[in-house]
């Protein structure tokens, strides 16, 4: 009847709505496309929770509610495939992310606090649900620089969530940041409502090094 072909031209008009929206948040996140939880090595990572970082992925609760969530571990490990997977996991269920390396993120708010634009940069950032910040130890511990990492991470406090990913446990957070106190008030607001996972893992490029030295001498 026409009732129920009307339903059904409206149930695929919000389908093609959807996918059109989808399609338009995954370009703007800049995710790499190849990193998802199904393609990832649980089996190099037995510390790892495979049942917790899928629903960290598939349950948006924690960024509704603007908590952060921290992975730690050496370099090659897997932590910007992990952050990615999550990223993918989230903008799947309508959130809308944004995965950018933090040397990438710094140079643009400087550039913006050079034209005096920082607090309109980073109110534009309030679009994204997630912010992925990947490998927060590879920025520089100069004033500048540390200066709007920190001004970025109090913006988003309670506001809106951080994913960091990095090589540097806590206590070398000094070498980040220009001083202890920014240091220490960077990481106050990150894991006050946070959840932290550390990975213990061999590097798998090294291992990926090593196997194929092997291969070569067979």
């Amino acid at each position: 009847g026409f009732s129920e072909y009307l339903a059904k031209l409206c149930e695929q008009e919000l389908t093609q709505r959807d996918s059109r929206r989808l399609a338009r948040y995954l370009q703007e996140s800049k995710l790499p496309i190849s990193k998802k939880l199904n393609n990832f090595d649980f089996n190099a990572c037995p510390n790892l929770s495979q049942p917790v970082l899928a629903q960290l992925a598939n349950d948006a609760g924690w960024v509704e509610h603007a908590e952060n969530l921290l992975l730690f571990g050496a370099s090659g490990v897997g932590k910007s495939h992990l952050a990615a997977a999550i990223g993918h996991g989230l903008l799947e269920n309508g959130k809308r992310v944004l995965f950018t390396s933090a040397t990438a993120i710094v140079q643009k708010l400087q550039g913006a606090k050079r034209e005096l634009k920082l607090p309109t940069t980073l109110s534009k950032l309030d679009k994204y649900d997630l912010l992925i910040l990947d490998d927060i130890g590879y920025v520089k511990s100069s004033e500048v620089e540390s200066s709007v990492l920190f001004q970025l991470i109090a913006h988003r406090y309670e506001t809106g969530s951080i994913l960091i990913t990095s090589n540097h446990a806590f206590s070398d957070w000094d070498s980040i940041f220009a001083d202890s106190i920014m240091a220490v008030a960077a990481i106050d607001r990150l894991i006050h409502h946070a959840t932290i996972i550390k990975i213990e893992a061999q590097s798998y490029r090294k291992t990926s090094s090593r196997l194929g030295r092997s291969n070569m001498i067979e």
